[in-house]
């Protein structure tokens, strides 16, 4: 069985046992009775599960099995891997780039009329930002805008690695010296985007956002340029 390939006694008993997301865990005595180990070495394994968002540990209830979600796992190593600079962020925007545009069909063919006009929605609350008094940058609605395009997929992977991709977007504040044209332009983007969609224009919209992507600015430092 792949669970059995985990490096972890821990982690076996999570994945061998039939423990549902929400359901609660034995306390680490009684598990470490049942699996022959010190309650100190599961612990520290239950640290590591913890990191991977696989459980959680809450007072007056104890350890309980939450849903499996990639972009935990993801986002840690991608962190690191920025913090050392032993990686850099343009780097992982490719991939992100590279996935949005290779699932992009599968993903759009399944957004409701309702999703359609959410996505509208959310362009709207980003122009408003952009057009108040004082000047707001859209951060949230940028990242709400491209998720809810991959909403519908049916993919974990692919979803955990995009928001995994969202969140060190927001950590690297690549778009920190931004200037205001730039948002304009990224969210005209948007905007033709979303009509394109609620339209049914289907290939329109992909050609957009790949002629969107273009305007992500580049991070010399990080980027060896």
């Amino acid at each position: 069985m792949i669970a059995n390939k985990l490096d972890s006694e821990f982690l076996n008993y999570l994945a061998n046992n039939g423990l549902a997301p929400g359901d609660r865990l034995p306390t680490l005595s009684e598990i470490g009775g049942e699996l022959g180990m010190s309650v100190g070495k599961l612990r520290e394994q239950l640290e590591v599960a913890r990191c991977f968002g696989l459980v959680s540990v809450r007072p007056r209830v104890g350890i309980v099995r939450e849903p499996f979600d990639f972009a935990t796992a993801v986002l840690t190593s991608v962190l690191f891997g920025l913090g050392t600079s032993e990686v850099n962020f343009n780097q992982f925007s490719q991939v992100r780039q590279a996935i949005e545009k290779s699932f992009w069909q599968e993903a759009v063919e399944h957004l409701t009329p309702d999703d359609k006009i959410q996505l509208k929605e959310i362009v709207s609350k980003a122009w408003s930002k952009l057009r108040g008094n004082p000047i707001h940058v859209p951060n949230s609605e940028h990242r709400e805008f491209h998720l809810k395009v991959f909403d519908r997929l049916d993919n974990p992977f692919v979803k955990g690695l995009l928001a995994a991709y969202w969140d060190a977007y927001e950590a690297s504040e690549m778009t920190r010296f931004a200037d205001y044209q730039y948002w304009l332009d990224v969210w005209t983007y948007h905007e033709r985007i979303a009509e394109a969609l609620f339209q049914n224009d289907l290939e329109q919209g992909r050609q957009l956002l790949v002629q969107h992507f273009e305007l992500l600015p580049k991070d010399p430092v990080n980027s060896g340029q």
